[in-house]
């Protein structure tokens, strides 16, 4: 990924945005695997953290808890012509409905549209509901949906996409 600019206050109580290095790994690879997200592994992560087109984003708490852990969700995303797909969201259980997950998708939205991406992309499991509405507070909207789209379970997801505003 290349190396953006980002905040480097806390954007949500006691977090900051940040880019993801491959110290986060494994950390993101064990909320991946918590959360019971389409696994990537800690691979296939590494590879994409060196595509020029990812934007690879975590939540880093300001300080560790006790078991060392600092990461509490993180994004990752690709930008292919003027479109930004978004692969995956995790966030770590104890912290889901806290803005972990908004306040990384807007990161990476608004990356995106300084990058020139016109146009965002995700699929969601027809099922999670959380995560939809959450889409949809930030300006998603459903568009398509793709039969059995998910394994283990199989699951139908829903194409949601968000027209991205040119940035100056």
């Amino acid at each position: 990924m290349s190396r953006v600019e980002l905040r480097s206050e806390p954007t949500v109580e006691g977090r900051a945005v940040a880019p993801m290095t491959e110290h986060d790994l494994l950390e993101v690879v064990e909320i991946e695997e918590t959360t019971g997200l389409s696994q990537w592994g800690w691979d296939a992560y590494r590879a994409e953290l060196a595509r020029p087109e990812s934007v690879m984003l975590v939540a880093r708490r300001v300080r560790a808890d006790v078991s060392g852990r600092r990461l509490d969700g993180y994004i990752a995303a690709r930008i292919s012509a003027d479109e930004l797909h978004i692969n995956n969201i995790g966030v770590r259980p104890d912290f889901q409905r806290q803005g972990v997950g908004r306040a990384l998708l807007c990161a990476a939205l608004d990356i995106a549209s300084a990058r020139g991406a016109r146009l965002a992309v995700l699929e969601v499991r027809a099922g999670n509901t959380a995560a939809r509405a959450m889409y949809e507070r930030v300006g998603f909207k459903v568009v398509g949906e793709r039969r059995n789209y998910y394994r283990q379970p199989v699951e139908d997801a829903l194409v949601m996409t968000m027209h991205l505003a040119p940035k100056a």
